[in-house]
């Protein structure tokens, strides 16, 4: 887990990249434009889990992917939760794993039964540091609560929380313009397919003392 608000400021590698710029393009076709409008549309209302439960949600997902204070933030919690309202399943879950419904609503039962025992107070009331101690004991399966039932809090935390919550975390276009992905690739593709080539409409990345010239290609892709 990490705090970014306690870490220099991280630089901007993809200076003026604007992945929406793509929207109306050649880049996007139109159902890669439908899908990335309904993550744009996503609010902080949630559909599946409770009041209570998406608080929590919120609280972990910051420990896990926090995120600067310089943009809007992505909305982590609300996309894990419409995930689960629609039920759109990995296809395949580990042994042991309850189908990922029951597993969230028990996974943070279960959390928050072990905050309120160790520390007597919910997960979301406690110091950032605490949180993160908690997690970390999920995370190499300490956590014994009877609320886990059969399910090892170590694969809770590996297969339903880390996997859900960064996936949400980069399905979204403000994720991609940090790390300079420009979405799904069709019906465009790529043509300059040797290592570090670049295409006219893929972003560049500023190398040292040159984020000017970053910042000026970048403005210009589309």
């Amino acid at each position: 887990m990490h705090d970014r608000s306690r870490l220099p400021a991280l630089p901007n590698r993809y200076p003026n990249y604007d992945v929406l710029a793509k929207r109306n393009g050649p880049s996007w076709n139109a159902k890669t434009r439908e899908v990335i409008a309904g993550r744009l549309a996503v609010t902080a209302m949630p559909l599946f889990f409770s009041a209570s439960e998406f608080q929590l949600v919120e609280t972990i997902a910051a420990r896990i992917v926090p995120q600067p204070p310089t943009r809007p933030p992505v909305p982590v919690a609300a996309l894990v939760d419409r995930k689960l309202h629609a039920d759109v399943a990995d296809g395949y879950r580990p042994g042991g794993m309850p189908r990922q419904r029951e597993a969230w609503r028990r996974g943070l039962r279960a959390l928050e039964a072990e905050a309120l025992a160790a520390f007597h107070r919910p997960l979301a009331e406690l110091s950032e540091a605490t949180q993160d101690e908690l997690l970390r004991h999920a995370a190499s399966g300490e956590l014994k609560a009877a609320d886990w039932g059969n399910m090892r809090c170590d694969d809770f935390f590996k297969h339903r929380l880390l996997h859900d919550v960064v996936l949400a975390y980069y399905a979204h276009p403000t994720a991609w313009d940090e790390i300079g992905w420009g979405g799904p690739a069709s019906p465009r593709g790529y043509v300059r397919l040797d290592f570090n080539d670049r295409d006219p409409w893929e972003a560049a990345e500023a190398e040292p003392g040159r984020e000017q010239d970053a910042a000026r290609i970048n403005r210009h892709v589309r």
